[in-house]
């Protein structure tokens, strides 16, 4: 399964930047074109900041990505506490 969702946020690198960096003790985090990967094991989740936004994608082998929407979520707002809660609306495809 394919979901994705674009974050309204002018300080999308900025997040990116420190969610990489903290999952990066625990998971493979790689960067390439401008994306941020990170690999779970068997889902990915890929970053990368557009005009005023914050784009997620994860790719899971499973057909409830609920959970892992949920823990990027959680993340990102973790670091946006300044900001105030981010507005996620996760589109899914099937994989």
């Amino acid at each position: 399964m394919i979901t994705s969702t674009l974050v309204p946020t002018a300080n999308a690198e900025k997040y990116i930047t420190q969610l990489a960096k903290h999952w990066g003790h625990k998971f493979e985090v790689t960067e390439d074109a401008g994306t941020r990967i990170i690999n779970f094991g068997a889902a990915c989740c890929f970053l990368s900041a557009e005009p005023d936004a914050l784009k997620a994608t994860i790719e899971t082998p499973s057909e409830d990505a609920s959970k892992l929407e949920t823990v990027v979520a959680d993340h990102l707002n973790r670091f946006a506490h300044r900001e105030g809660p981010l507005t996620f609306n996760w589109t899914r495809l099937p994989a």
